[in-house]
């Protein structure tokens, strides 16, 4: 398997290290070849005949990953997802402390699969909790790959090849989005890409406050729409522009924003002698999967002078496929987006690009001039130094896992891997639809991302009155039928109320391409929830 065979290769690459370092063989510890180790070193388990370019602890997790066949696509489905345990058990069975000798080989591979058992096996066809999933095979090898390479995304000179892979895949990234020209950065996630976009309409808007601060400046004002993640809201606390200056724009009955609305609310805030600045779209919202009209709310900012970034960050990935990319017309006319491959396609957590269609605004944004690293006299081409245009300085090269899966896969594998998990989508709202007991959530009757949101109504409440007591009790259904699927280990799934929509908890369902999703995984979701919820 691939995985094996790079894992294989992270071996030789000790090949490479200086004769006087290498693995001792009796300690599997790096030390001075005749240097006398401290006679109180712990010794490990003997390693495999060639030491010196074999690391057992690396063949051991390897071994640990393909025979629990922890990679998607891979794991049986007859296993549980999770063996769970409360926190405090947990704390009981896990050995947490720290000891002043370290474990062996054998002691570590020991804990390695007790680590495996007490885990939530995403890469479970039936793991539907959250927005991410399992991971991709060849992903998981960039992943592995990078890891061992252990360097820093800010220079060129300690990462030339994972530097230009990033701007390589930055410019992939703009091209599928329709900007003609852009720059962008892989972060730590989509809410910092989010605060990313927050920064960078701040200072096209007002670059003083680089320098100078918000001192007497009038209260900045984002608007976003109530179905929008909550990072818009933690980034104006980051920023220092307050939570109550974020406005929740109104949506509509699918929790798109209303384009009428966004107007009304930015009229208003200047009214209130405040400076509207950006605007947070949603392109596949959390929980209904909504796409807002991005053509009318660019048409909207562009009269008003605002920053138009939408978070792409789950239903991003609709642009890979020709069939659903209709979903995010308007993406050529925003300032920014935020996409994260690591959840519908199956990229490493984590991968979350940014990407800005005003090149260079990112630098100008984020620079800080460190003389020990970004100096200007270097003998190479000082404009792949783009550590300075990341808020951090440590950042991981994450660009190369999935820039190593999308070389492996090829466009028309993930064009048919996002199509097959809009089409299942389809199929269990059908599904939903065709059983007396499952009822559809209102907000999902025009679903177009692959959120499914519905109700379980057990036999005992069928056919009575649908008063406020009665939604009450339906409302108690979901949590407990997810707490008896977790403990049976059969499935994960996750639900939530909607209470500026009046909606009492129900099960949100969230099909991602990773492993993938077949009809027979859908009826078994709905069976499952059948079986366990028929007792209640």
């Amino acid at each position: 398997m691939l995985a094996q065979r790079v894992a294989v290769s992270l071996h030789q690459t000790i090949k490479f290290l200086p004769r006087r370092l290498i693995l001792h063989k009796n300690t599997g510890a790096v030390g001075a070849v005749g240097h006398r180790h401290s006679s109180t070193m712990k010794q490990n388990t003997p390693q495999s005949s060639d030491s010196a370019v074999t690391s057992s602890i690396l063949e051991a997790i390897n071994k640990l990953v393909q025979d629990q066949r922890l990679v998607s696509d891979k794991y049986d489905i007859t296993e549980k997802i999770i063996n769970f345990k409360h926190p405090k058990e947990l704390e009981e069975i896990l050995p947490l402390a720290i000891q002043k000798d370290g474990l062996n080989d054998l002691q570590l591979e020991e804990l390695g699969r007790l680590i495996v058992k007490y885990s939530v096996k995403t890469c479970h066809p039936h793991f539907y909790n959250q927005l991410y999933h399992g991971v991709d095979e060849y992903g998981l090898a960039g992943s592995w790959l990078s890891d061992a390479l252990n360097t820093n995304s800010h220079t060129f000179e300690v990462a030339p090849a994972f530097i230009v892979i990033e701007q390589a895949i930055v410019n992939y990234v703009t091209k599928l989005f329709g900007f003609k020209q852009g720059d962008g950065i892989f972060s730590p996630g989509g809410s910092l890409s989010n605060m990313y976009g927050m920064m960078l309409a701040r200072q096209k808007k007002f670059p003083d406050i680089k320098s100078t601060g918000m001192f007497g400046q009038k209260p900045l004002v984002a608007f976003t729409s109530e179905e929008s993640h909550y990072s818009i809201k933690k980034g104006a606390n980051w920023l220092g522009l307050g939570m109550d200056n974020v406005i929740k724009v109104e949506t509509d009955a699918g929790g798109n924003m209303k384009p009428e609305a966004l107007e009304a609310a930015i009229l208003e805030a200047k009214a209130q002698n405040k400076e509207p600045f950006f605007v947070n779209a949603t392109a596949g919202s959390t929980v209904t999967g909504a796409y807002d009209d991005l053509d009318a709310l660019h048409k909207i900012c562009k009269k008003n002078q605002v920053w138009l970034h939408v978070d792409a960050c789950w239903g991003g990935a609709a642009i890979l496929s020709k069939k659903r990319r209709h979903l995010m017309n308007g993406s050529e006319h925003m300032d920014s987006i935020a996409w994260n491959p690591h959840k519908m396609v199956g990229a490493p957590l984590q991968t979350s690009i940014f990407v800005t269609s005003h090149k260079g605004l990112l630098n100008e944004t984020n620079s800080a001039n460190a003389t020990y690293l970004f100096q200007q006299d270097k003998f190479y081409d000082v404009s792949y130094d783009t550590g300075d245009k990341s808020v951090q300085c440590g950042r991981k090269v994450d660009a190369f896992k999935f820039w190593f899966m999308l070389k492996a896969r090829g466009e028309n594998y993930m064009e048919e891997m996002v199509d097959q998990t809009f089409d299942m989508a389809d199929h269990l709202h059908a599904l939903v639809l065709s059983k007396d007991n499952f009822r559809l959530v209102p907000a999902y009757e025009n679903r177009r991302c692959t959120n499914v949101g519905f109700w379980y109504i057990p036999p005992r409440l069928m056919g009575k009155v649908e008063d406020e007591t009665w939604w009450e009790e339906v409302g108690q259904v979901a949590p407990k039928i997810k707490e008896a699927m977790i403990l049976d280990g059969s499935l994960m799934i996750g639900y939530q109320p909607l209470p500026f929509k009046n909606y009492r908890n129900f099960f949100r369902m969230v099909v991602h391409g990773v492993p993938r999703p077949e009809p027979d995984h859908m009826a078994f979701l709905l069976d499952q929830i059948e079986l366990f919820g028929k007792k209640l």
